[in-house]
């Protein structure tokens, strides 16, 4: 298991949307923007699902994600790779649930991702750019 260092808590911060990554069990590709995603500890990241429909059905058959993060003042930027649980209930889906809700009623929180931080690779232009760092 890798965490997360304070620098890269920090570029983290700076983000509102973040492009989440997965693929269904044949390797078929998928991007999509979250917007409901909290660093929950150095390893740790919480996503909200309010809408997810391929994003959810890949993990549910590859239980995998990347997270890609940058700092648009220095374009210093990260990728988390991880492996990923789905839940529909239980005290940290509510406790998600509850935040989401707080945006707006409307939303339908339908289920958390718990992304488990595996690794993280610097994806900045130039020398380091793609490896590992954590």
């Amino acid at each position: 298991m890798a965490t997360l260092t304070d620098e890269m808590k920090a570029v983290f911060a700076k983000n509102r949307i973040f492009s989440f990554a997965t693929a269904s069990l044949d390797g078929t590709p998928n991007v999509a923007p979250m917007s409901m995603v909290e660093l929950i500890g150095d390893d740790t990241l919480w996503i909200g699902d309010n809408y997810m429909a391929k994003t959810l059905a890949n993990v549910m058959e590859n239980p995998r994600g990347a997270l890609f993060f940058w700092d648009p003042d220095d374009k210093h930027c990260f990728q988390i790779k991880g492996s990923v649980a789905v839940k529909t209930s239980g005290p940290e889906y509510e406790q998600m649930r509850a935040k989401i809700k707080a945006k707006g009623a409307h939303y339908p929180a339908k289920g958390l991702l718990v992304l488990t931080v595996t690794a993280v690779f610097q994806c900045s232009p130039g020398n380091g750019a793609g490896q590992a760092c954590a």
